[in-house]
């Protein structure tokens, strides 16, 4: 019998955005006059057999879900860890980017990758992401999710499916867009929509409208969700903005009895800036905001205003020094570099006048000309055959794609142009007799992805720039994207090279099978297996590229091979009581940021690694299914330490803990809590008993005056001499969190949600400790009529804290100081 989940509340209206007030006043003019009022029709009317839990906001986990296995499955009835966060859930607490899904979903809590929100931390390493079940490109921070079109964010722990391909270790998050059709599976009786205006501190403006509804093109009836936002907000920081446009839309169509097409897409244009935090940093500047100022020494010999690589290279070779190798100290350990080294060997490196000054939370690393520009795009078309009979196929095709241009004035710029294809087939056989229900899925699969990437990073100097004063000649690179070498001021490789260029392009040919038998005395067996071959071929353009770093392995062609199973079961115990326990092996590609393979991975044949899975939990739905419960304990990870891509995909192995509580009181009021206890080796550093670090001012504890080197950069090895020195920094051990809203019957609801943070590191040499913290958001709404207005305020108490940013290499040089208390209001209409 089909289970559904539908909500009856006085506030499922989608909160977020503004550009300007009368652009809104005059869509709400319109559509009030043009529109038909909101249906109440049978439509909207839950069908036989489904389960309604009213004043949920949706979010217990009774409807059926198909993106963790691939059966419509609800998660009560998943054997693995996972959460839902729908669309009421998000508009009633007024969230608006990946970092507030920490409240709503244990194991979410995700360090900071340049202050952009791309993808989920998920059990403390980089994870995917997923459209309608299909896996994107990797985005760590190269634009922002957008959430605000989604009908609900599914959060999967650990890795994926063998129908859903090679996936990461931590698990990956799943966004369903609004669809075309009612809960119930009919299409509306009569258009509906809505548009939302949301402005807010710093100048935020955001505008949204949306619209859903029938249509008719010809004699063929169809279903049609149309989204659409544009933002142009300002920024707590210095120097930063937001301006995108957004563009979804979702087509439902029954081509004949049985045969259904759905197909869509979404754009995404997105101008902002990336966001390093605080350089120069110390305990004391984390503690107490106590700067050290002072400015870097002269390097721009043409008088042009910028700093150019040849001319880095021809005074100095380079201001990033290796250990204390230069100074006969022959170790690449901070211990090596003293007072006397810095000054006799290396006088340059130094600042003059240097001081202390209070340093604001505003002025972090963001340059005036910084830019982080992304175009992406992604189309769907589902082709859907479900007869009468036990048979069922369903042919996915998919493309995704982004242009990316990524510039930061402290030395580092980065560019991406690529995109992937993929068609899946999934056919099912559904087989239901005395002794249960037993489905079957087969599912081969291509998927071709073609990559152009490169980035500069080679002169990357962080504190260089004194952030009381901002960027200069003493500190402004000269970028890579800034002079492509057909430059009227005649700039060439050398000047602004890239340190990478390469394109190429990789097929992935897999066949996967995957069993459900559900027997009515209780036992569940989930099962399945996937094999992929990968074809890859990659080359550096190295006409592009810096002498110094020309690659041994131009160009090489290759392919390889991974076998991926999962092994579940569950039984379904009195009292609605459902434990389970899965074993899985997955395979993963070790693809960089811009889904790019490189040529020396593909000739050593170690482009494709493994990750393993050991789980067990228990569930269950009580009280008429308003109490869901979740326990979970796991370990996972990596099987083969060798490669890793440090920005994206980790060699790390993860134990934890995650509980979750949600709970429907009555009517009015939703209750949320959750507990996560992760610990996270780096498997890669342990094996080696080292990791390459920047060094910080407290990993140089031989140096009494960090300002001796604050005009360059000390690098070398953090010594990682055991298994707690291992672990990833800025994610914590024990992560609370709760949420709850009450809904009253006059319109007004209030809601509020608290996040608990201990104290963690901000790097892996673990020497500053970024403080504990406790983040609170509250919002109220009153709705009225087709009006409903929204106040969320953010960080509530004015809690001070910090977010540590690409933990691994610069977590010791840069941190990020998170946003004080801020408001945003949100007026919407609804026709």
């Amino acid at each position: 019998m089909a289970k559904h989940h539908s909500v009856d509340t006085p506030f499922g209206i989608a909160a977020r955005r503004k550009p300007f007030l009368a652009i809104a006043t005059g869509l709400f003019c319109c559509t009030a006059l043009t529109t038909p009022a909101f249906a109440d029709d049978a439509a909207d009317e839950p069908a036989d057999g489904e389960i309604v839990v009213t004043g949920s906001l949706d979010a217990l986990p009774v409807t059926d879900v198909g993106s963790v296995f691939g059966f419509e499955k609800t998660l009560v009835e998943t054997p693995r860890s996972a959460s839902t966060i729908s669309s009421e859930q998000m508009e009633r607490f007024g969230i608006t980017d990946i970092y507030d899904l920490v409240a709503q979903s244990p194991g979410a809590f995700t360090n900071s990758f340049f202050g952009v929100g791309g993808a989920l931390d998920i059990r403390g390493t980089p994870g995917e992401t997923y459209f309608r079940g299909m896996r994107r490109l990797d985005n760590p921070g190269n634009y922002p999710t957008p959430i605000a079109a989604s009908d609900r964010i599914d959060i999967v722990r650990g890795p994926a499916s063998p129908i859903y391909g090679p996936s990461k270790t931590g698990g990956y998050m799943n966004f369903v867009p609004k669809t075309a059709r009612v809960k119930g599976g009919s299409y509306l009786s009569e258009p509906e929509g809505k548009v939302t205006f949301t402005g807010g501190s710093w100048e935020k403006a955001d505008l949204s409208a949306e619209i859903r509804g029938p249509g008719k093109l010809g004699t063929q009836e169809f279903g049609y969700s149309l989204y659409a936002e544009v933002e142009d907000s300002g920024s707590y920081y210095r120097n930063m903005s937001t301006k995108q446009t957004i563009l979804q839309g979702s087509f439902d169509t029954d081509l004949a009895p049985g045969l259904r097409l759905e197909f869509g897409g979404m754009y995404q244009n997105y101008k902002g800036q990336q966001n390093g935090g605080w350089n120069r940093v110390t305990q004391d500047l984390v503690d107490n905001g106590t700067y050290i100022t002072g400015a870097a020494q002269p390097l721009d010999l043409n008088g042009d205003g910028q700093i150019s690589a040849s001319e880095v290279h021809s005074q100095y070779g380079s201001l990033s020094v290796f250990g204390g190798y230069g100074c006969g100290n022959y170790s690449s350990f901070a211990t090596a570099f003293t007072d006397a080294c810095l000054t006799d060997y290396y006088p340059q490196l130094a600042l003059t006048d240097a001081g202390t000054a209070k340093l604001s939370r505003k002025d972090t690393l963001t340059g005036k000309n910084d830019r982080l520009d992304n175009r992406s795009t992604t189309f769907y078309a589902d082709l859907i055959y479900k007869g009468d009979g036990p048979f069922s196929i369903k042919n996915q095709m998919f493309y995704d794609s982004y242009e990316n241009y990524n510039e930061n004035s402290y030395g580092f710029s980065q560019f991406h142009d690529s995109w992937v294809f993929e068609d899946k087939i999934v056919a099912q056989l559904d087989i239901e007799n005395s002794a249960g229900k037993f489905s079957i899925q087969a599912s081969p699969s291509i998927r071709y992805t073609h990559f152009k990437h490169g980035d500069d990073y080679t002169y990357e100097y962080f504190n260089r720039v004194d952030l009381t004063v901002g960027y200069n000649a003493l500190s402004d690179r000269l970028l890579a994207l800034e002079c492509p070498f057909t430059d009227q001021a005649g700039y060439t490789a050398s000047d602004c090279g890239f340190t990478n260029y390469v394109t190429g392009h990789y097929t992935d040919l897999a066949m996967a099978g995957l069993v459900d038998l559900d027997f009515n005395f209780g036992l569940d067996i989930t099962a399945g297996a996937r094999y992929d071959r990968v074809k890859a071929t990659s080359r550096y353009l190295t006409q592009y590229m810096l002498d110094e770093t020309q690659p041994d392995v131009p160009s090489a062609s290759g392919s390889d091979g991974g076998w991926s199973w999962t092994a579940s079961a569950s039984y379904k115990l009195p009292f609605g009581l459902i434990p389970y326990v899965t074993l899985a092996r997955q395979t993963t590609l070790i693809a960089g940021q811009g889904a790019e393979l490189y040529a020396e991975d593909i000739a050593s044949g170690t482009f494709m690694s493994a990750s393993k899975l050991k789980e067990a939990g228990i569930k269950g739905s009580f009280l008429d299914n308003r109490l869901y419960a979740a326990l979970s304990v796991y370990q996972q990870e990596r099987t083969d330490y060798n490669r890793q891509s440090i920005t994206v995909n980790q060699a790390v192995k993860t134990k934890g803990l995650e509980a979750e509580v949600r709970w429907s009181v009555d009517d009015h009021l939703l209750l949320t809590g959750a507990y996560t206890r992760t610990k996270v080796y780096n498997l890669t550093a342990l094996e080696g008993g080292t990791l390459f670090s920047f060094f910080g001012a407290e990993d140089l504890v031989n140096v009494t005056d960090p300002s001796l080197y604050f005009g360059g950069q000390p690098i070398g090895l953090v010594a990682i001499p055991d298994k707690n020195a291992s672990r990833r920094a800025g994610i914590p051990t024990n992560l609370y969190s709760a949420t709850a809203t009450y809904a009253f019957d006059n319109g007004l609801a209030l809601s509020g949600s608290v996040v608990k943070v201990p104290s963690v590191y901000s790097g892996q040499s673990q020497v500053v400790k970024l403080p504990a913290y406790t983040l609170v958001d509250l919002s109220a709404s009153y709705e009225t009529g087709p009006w409903l207005f929204r106040l969320v305020v953010k960080n509530a108490t004015n809690e001070k804290y910090f977010r540590a940013n690409f933990t691994e290499i610069f977590g010791s040089t840069i941190v990020l100081p998170e946003k004080p208390r801020s408001f945003q209001g949100t007026i919407s209409y609804k026709f």
